[in-house]
């Protein structure tokens, strides 16, 4: 049988894997920036251990690359969980949540998790590492899997599979412990060798290797406030009894689910309520809302202004698009594409000028871009501001210090919005963050532009590499932090995309980012609930029939 891998062509014997072919090919590699960890034929995603059975093309996956970063970081968890196992077998151990360069993974026991116990686990880790042990999959019917995980203790996955609609099930098998990550891993435990655990209170951060330079672990940086917001939707998550998708179907099979649509709106309405209250403690005369792509940026600006007007404030807005450069003048990255979340697709001159004569009670004729052409329409619109009118300035840079640099610190107010989901598929396989924010974008982008999935999948690797560049880094420099999720919003996103990722063709290239999205959404019950969602919800903004955007 003849394959090409990387544009190298091999044969291989019957029964011989895609890790035989790389190795045949000498293309292993102990540097984890060269390492292949995983394979992708077409659309899908392929462990090295699979066994191929006609001509294929293969690419392989490496750290470098998303598909490849998930498969290592599938991997490193399967390692660390088994090494709690070994020394805690009482422990119970659930992975959050995203934190900066690591996962945020809680460890409870009896006595609690200590700086020494960590420390032993980070040796423990290592010594499986080095054992190269082999990570293999086997097939289970759902009524093995679910027995075994009843038996083994682990209730929480054992209650998820009841959710699931196939007759199988597939885990991975180290020694006795068998556990599954949604996704392919590595062949063996040796892959996972770039690493470092930080202890935190009850908790540990599990640093992930640095993406420019993968043989080195990532340095822990304190990230208090993105981790206060965390937790606070932790804790919202608890008040509702709705952290994990277990909880979260149940409340829609059973109906309780409209109240959780109630509670998550009030919580939202409180919380941009104590944000323009410390707004106007600070008598802050700019107040800059931003955050990463499908955040819910304008509606919380919006909601903003409304809790500004209770307060007997007259705010005016302004939007930060409104500062895009033409199109044929934006330059080019060394692909020769348009960078379009870089800041310098802004006219910072003109902004810089405008706000400072704004604030200083000056008319101005701000710019107005006009999408369909991709160019400044040749009339602006004019503006002026009181001295007691704050200015609400909306857009993905407004964190950003090259926007505010000519006024004093004192008179801006900073909000920085995002999505970050704590709602868990079961205690060692979260939702991502950012594919709760791409689910969003996914329906957006249909609905109003009639953007194929594949579009939107297409262009989301260029958003996320300038969120990382020209947005995160500024995020706990705000003023306040605010999560946009709506622990029931999954529920609903999932009836408008669902269907249309499972038309995404195996041949795309794009097959295993929407599978990716699928396989949690298998899990998940459709909850019809669009009549209890009020029309100025931040889910509004993607679903339709946003208050806030009707023309007068």
């Amino acid at each position: 049988m003849k394959i090409t891998v990387d544009g190298i062509s091999t044969e291989l014997k019957h029964g011989e894997s895609l890790l035989d072919a790389v190795k045949k090919l000498e293309l292993d590699s102990i540097s984890l920036r060269k390492r292949p960890l995983a394979a992708q034929i077409g659309g899908e995603v392929f462990s090295l251990r699979y066994t191929p059975f006609k001509d294929v093309d293969v690419h392989l996956l490496r750290y470098g690359e998303e598909m490849g970063r998930r498969v290592y970081e599938r991997t490193l968890q399967f390692i660390l969980i088994a090494a709690v196992r070994r020394l805690f077998p009482q422990a119970r151990v659930q992975v959050r949540y995203s934190l900066g360069p690591g996962l945020y993974i809680t460890i409870d026991k009896d006595p609690l998790l200590s700086e020494e116990d960590v420390l032993r686990l980070e040796s423990e880790m290592r010594l499986i590492i080095r054992a190269a042990l082999p990570l293999e999959r086997k097939r289970l019917s759902i009524d093995e899997a679910i027995s075994f995980f009843e038996q083994d203790g682990q209730m929480d996955k054992a209650r998820l599979l009841k959710w699931r609609k196939f007759s199988y099930f597939d885990v991975y098998c180290l020694g006795d412990y068998k556990d599954y990550f949604y996704g392919e891993m590595a062949p063996s435990t040796e892959y996972a060798d770039v690493f470092r655990l930080k202890y935190m209170e009850g908790a540990i951060n599990m640093l992930m290797p640095r993406k420019d330079a993968p043989d080195v672990p990532s340095d822990y940086t304190d990230i208090a406030k993105l981790a206060s917001v965390f937790r606070q939707s932790d804790n919202w998550g608890k008040l509702m009894h709705c952290d994990t998708v277990n909880e979260l179907n149940t409340r829609v099979e059973n109906g309780s689910i409209r109240e959780i649509v109630r509670i998550s709106e009030a919580l939202h309405e409180k919380s941009y309520a104590a944000i323009a209250d410390a707004i106007v403690a600070k008598k802050a005369r700019a107040v800059l809302v931003a955050g990463p792509s499908s955040s819910g940026k304008t509606t919380s600006a919006n909601r903003i202004a409304t809790q500004l007007r209770v307060l007997a404030q007259d705010p005016i807005m302004l939007s930060l698009d409104n500062y895009y450069l033409d199109r044929d003048v934006i330059p080019r990255d060394e692909h020769g594409q348009m960078d379009l979340e870089h800041i310098n697709t802004l006219d910072l001159p003109r902004f810089n000028h405008d706000l400072a004569a704004l604030l200083r009670g000056e008319e101005v004729e701000v710019p107005r871009f006009d999408f369909m052409t991709g160019k400044r329409a040749p009339d602006g619109i004019v503006l002026s501001v009181k001295q007691d009118q704050p200015l609400i300035i909306e857009g993905i840079h407004g964190l950003n210090p090259l926007l505010t640099k000519d006024v004093p610190d004192e008179n801006i107010f900073r909000v920085y919005v995002s999505a970050l989901t704590t709602l868990n598929l079961d205690d060692h396989n979260r939702i991502r963050t950012t594919d709760v924010r791409l689910l969003r974008r996914l329906v957006r982008d249909y609905e109003t532009r009639n953007a194929s999935m594949e579009h939107t999948l297409a262009m989301w690797p260029s958003v996320r590499r300038g969120e990382e560049t020209w947005i995160f880094p500024y995020q706990e420099h705000a003023d306040a932090l605010f999560n946009t999720t709506l622990v029931y919003e999954i529920a609903v996103l999932k009836k408008y995309v669902y269907p249309l990722l499972q038309e995404v063709p195996p041949t795309s290239k794009y097959y295993a980012n929407a599978r990716d999205i699928v396989k949690f959404l298998n899990y998940i019950l459709d909850a019809d609930v669009e009549d209890e969602i009020p029309p100025t919800s931040i889910l509004r903004e993607f679903i339709g029939g946003n208050t806030f955007y009707r023309e007068d």
